[in-house]
Order: C-alpha cells, then sequence, then structure tokens
C-alpha cells in the first residue's frame, strides 16, 4: 500500500463522471480507490513495475526490525 500520495487531475465528461461515481457507490468503493486499482492494473499488464511510496525494500524491513530500539528522551 501507498504511504505517499500525489494528485492526478484530469477532465472528463460531467455525465460519464456522475455514472462512474455512482457504480463506485453501488460497489461500495471511493472513485479513487477505482482509479488505484485501474492505474495498477494498466501498470502490470503493461509490465512496468514500480515500488509504492515510502514502501521499505524486503532488505530494509529486515534490518529495520532487526535494529535495536532507542527511547525518546523524557
Amino acid at each position: 500500500m501507498e504511504l505517499k500520495t500525489a494528485r492526478l487531475t484530469l477532465l472528463i465528461d460531467p455525465a460519464k463522471k456522475l455514472a462512474f461515481e455512482e457504480l463506485c457507490a453501488s460497489l461500495d468503493q471511493t472513485p479513487s480507490q477505482v482509479v488505484r486499482q485501474m492505474i495498477r492494473d494498466f501498470l502490470a499488464a503493461h509490465g512496468v513495475s514500480y515500488v509504492p511510496s515510502g514502501a521499505v525494500p524486503a532488505a530494509g524491513r529486515a534490518a529495520k526490525a532487526a535494529a535495536p530500539r532507542r527511547r525518546k528522551p523524557r
């Protein structure tokens, strides 16, 4: 899951936007959730890989888990 976000602005026919929003609501999803999934599917279909923003690579997670925790000063 992405931890950071960026805005994507697009222009769309108002009637198409309304139909899309109504369909998303009927599926109990937000338009943003559906668009993010469509983008992930589109990238995968074209063989484009990426690391989600804010994600820690597997090696980084292991090192972070093994590192001693520091206490905050009081």
